[in-house]
């Protein structure tokens, strides 16, 4: 099977690369990236991507100043705009301005062009009002005109005014889609997620080290995970938070969770002993785990590996900070005082600094830093935003939901800005993606059933 994927990927990219250097049709050369991005496919013709949207990216002024005919295409144009913003190049909002009209709207009837336009326009960032009007408009018009289409069109309305392109998880996007590489992957993915259950069933208190106990910790959810060493590191990482999450949220009194905070702060096995037998059983786990991570990072010769211990130990004080506050009832007066928790606790940023230190030598110090100051954008409670704003509830979450807009805008400025490895940011805003995945409706997190079906998709059900 993996022979006969190599053979059709060679077949690909030789369609690929012809393409590209002798169809002058602009449309064709677009609508080819962003399939083979849509299909989940693209990272394996990077080389021939790149290089195509370089070239377009030389050539934006000449589009900009109307000397090509495909620059009259609303649809060419939105999807041009996508894929550049989208890989970090910068390109002016003003090229959308020759297709409104007096009144500032689209003046457009095709529906194709306006689903693009609408994912496109929401690669905006602060202060493009053009843009932000644009996200309104095609809104309304999409909205407005779903009942009269096919049933096929009206469903990618539907996904699309439910969710942007660029905020899609992009293996979930891709399940949508005939994927080339699909069955391998999928192979891979129950390979990985079989290396994680098998040892889990193994734990003992006097030295394994395995992921969770099925008699000590049978209180915590159970969660499925989604490069594969990066993938399994992480769900590692992503579990120990989930027990350490589950235990000082429902499970600790005030005063287990400031003793269970204090012996993480000291990193010390001997500490366990003052614990009783499910605490005994989870401090020993967590040690065993993280202190196996270190090596593994180590091992594979990873920058920063000692960093880990520091996010674990992090993660721990952010969590015994809100048992206070849940021991308090504490509301804050002001989302702006709940993100000063709410934003650490979230672990977006560990995860994203634990996948930084897995790609080795591509990420510096600097580089996990800046994600550490990056987190003043990220959502509060609806009950926070209700008691400083006076909202009632659907108030607030449309109050949060402009936050989070906001936060798209930094994330795609952040993009653009070049400061950083592109292969970095990538994986920023892929976290960014699964979080909108898991909470778009609700609390995937703390009720996984919602992901039942991504899940399935993944890891069960074949093409």
């Amino acid at each position: 099977m993996k022979e006969r994927a190599r053979v059709r990927e060679e077949e690909v990219r030789q369609i690929v690369r012809e393409t590209f250097a002798s169809s002058s049709d602009m449309a064709l050369k677009l609508e080819l990236v962003d399939t083979l991005q849509r299909i989940g496919v693209s990272y394996r013709y990077g080389e021939e991507i790149d290089e195509l949207l370089r070239a377009v990216h030389r050539n934006a002024r000449q589009h900009q100043e109307g000397r090509r005919d495909d620059d009259d295409h609303l649809y060419v144009t939105s999807l041009r705009f996508y894929l550049l913003r989208k890989h970090g190049y910068s390109v002016s909002s003003d090229v959308f301005v020759k297709f409104r009209d007096d009144q500032g709207n689209f003046a457009s009837d095709d529906v194709n062009a306006l689903v693009m336009l609408h994912d496109a326009v929401h690669l905006r960032t602060r202060g493009e009002e053009a843009l932000d009007s644009a996200v309104t408009f095609t809104k309304i018009r999409l909205q407005s005109v779903m009942d009269s289409l096919e049933p096929e069109l009206a469903e990618e309305v539907r996904c699309t005014l439910e969710t942007p392109r660029y905020r899609k998880v992009q293996r979930v996007e891709a399940r949508r889609y005939l994927s080339l590489d699909y069955t391998i992957l999928h192979a891979q993915y129950c390979d990985e997620l079989r290396s994680l259950t098998i040892t889990k069933h193994n734990y003992s208190t006097d030295g394994g080290k395995d992921l969770r106990s099925r008699a000590d910790l049978r209180f915590a959810r159970e969660r499925v995970p989604q490069y594969s060493y990066s993938r399994i590191l992480l769900t590692k990482f992503f579990k120990l938070v989930s027990l350490i999450d589950d235990f000082c949220d429902s499970y600790s009194t005030t005063e287990e969770s400031e003793k269970f905070t204090m012996a993480i702060e000291r990193w010390d096995e001997q500490e366990a002993e003052l614990f009783t037998a499910y605490m005994k059983a989870l401090y020993i786990n967590v040690l065993h785990n993280i202190n196996d991570i270190i090596q593994e990072l180590k091992l594979q010769k990873k920058s920063h590996a000692e960093l880990v211990k520091e996010l674990l130990i992090d993660m721990t004080q952010c969590y015994h900070a809100e048992v206070k506050w849940r021991d308090e009832r504490y509301v804050p007066a002001k989302v702006e005082e709940h993100l000063q928790l709410s934003a650490p606790s979230s672990a977006c940023m560990r995860i994203t600094n634990l996948a930084f230190i897995s790609l080795g030598d591509v990420t510096t110090r600097e580089d996990i830093d800046w994600r550490e100051q990056a987190s003043e954008h990220v959502v509060s409670t609806v009950q926070t935003c209700m008691k400083e704003y006076g909202f009632t509830v659907e108030q607030a979450k449309e109050k949060l939901g402009a936050l989070i807009d906001e936060a798209w805008m930094d994330i795609v400025e952040e993009c653009l800005d070049g400061g950083h490895p592109m292969a970095l940011l990538e994986k920023a805003v892929n976290l960014a993606r699964g979080m909108d995945h898991m909470y778009k409706r609700d609390d995937a997190y703390t009720f996984p059933l919602g992901l039942k079906d991504a899940i399935a998709s993944t890891f069960v059900d074949s093409m």
